[in-house]
């Protein structure tokens, strides 16, 4: 009697395990099936993944934010207080830009001639330097913050030479001229931040907001998934982002401030809002803001990477 007890136990254990997953009719997909560098936020590391989701390369960062493959072969990704140029062969840093005190760098971006386009959250502003680290050219934003963690997240620097600035706190979405001065703006609460397609529509990240929408160019909502528009991936908070020459868009979905280990940390989602690919693996991974399609052509610095 007392093992036909426990068996019976055994069994109603195992269906209450399986049975939700079945009434949800979901089918998991255990990876993106593309290879992909990741910025590991909270795990405070960069990472190559090959189809399968499997750490092929790896180096320390310190909450790293924004991860870009050059045409060169090497990476370049911000960290909290800098942003550095690493060759994948040996780790061995190509070129650095450091900052001390009260500033944050959350966001980067190579351009053209050698120069790589940094975010400072501090002193406000976006500036260009060469490989000397030298500044090219300086450009100062406006916010009402003092303190250079709620500044800025995402900033792009468009074909146009604008610059598309995600003011977190502020709550706005900003896009300035080369001289600073602001000529378009999208109020949006925990703004992230924005990547310029060529149709001229911006795709727009919202962190803590819970959604993803893209505006066209007199900022009309042309497309957009709010919070639990996708069957077992809630938003929580989005993050970087990358929309790929088929349309579809890479998402990370940030799950710190109380998600981690909830939903899946990275996805490729289609126009029509289905989730093709996932990430999600907290053994490897924590909370990952930065994600970078590593089997689409095309050279960063000439704008040919839609991030």
């Amino acid at each position: 009697m007392k093992k036909a007890y426990i068996a019976a136990a055994a069994a109603l254990t195992i269906l209450t395990v399986v049975t939700p997953s079945l009434a949800q009719d979901r089918q998991p997909v255990l990876t993106l099936g593309r290879p992909c560098l990741i910025a590991d936020y909270g795990g405070n590391k960069i990472c190559i993944i090959d189809e399968a989701g499997k750490i092929t390369w790896q180096m320390k960062a310190q909450r790293p934010q924004d991860v870009w493959m050059l045409a060169n072969g090497n990476v370049l990704f911000s960290h909290i207080k800098g942003v550095k140029e690493v060759v994948l062969k040996d780790n061995s840093v190509a070129w650095e830009h450091k900052v001390e005190g009260p500033i944050e760098i959350h966001a980067c971006q190579p351009l053209e001639n050698g120069l790589v386009m940094i975010a400072e959250s501090g002193p406000m502003r976006i500036i260009e330097v060469d490989r000397e680290n030298n500044i090219a050219k300086e450009v100062k934003l406006k916010t009402n913050q003092k303190r250079p963690h709620g500044q800025m997240r995402k900033a792009r620097k468009t074909k146009a030479g604008t610059y598309v600035v995600g003011q977190y706190a502020d709550a706005i979405l900003r896009e300035y001229d080369g001289d600073g001065n602001i000529i378009r703006e999208y109020k949006q609460k925990n703004a992230f931040g924005a990547s310029a397609l060529p149709n001229g529509n911006l795709l727009v990240s919202t962190g803590d907001a819970h959604s993803i929408k893209e505006l066209d160019k007199d900022n009309s909502i042309v497309w957009e998934i709010k919070e639990n528009d996708l069957p077992d991936n809630p938003l929580r908070f989005v993050a970087g982002m990358q929309r790929l020459p088929n349309g579809n868009t890479l998402v990370c979905n940030w799950g710190g401030h109380g998600h981690v280990g909830k939903q899946p940390q990275v996805f490729e989602v289609t126009k029509d809002k289905k989730v093709v690919g996932e990430l999600y693996d907290y053994k490897q991974f924590s909370t990952v803001s930065g994600v970078c399609a590593l089997d689409i052509k095309g050279d960063p610095a000439k704008f040919e990477i839609l991030r």
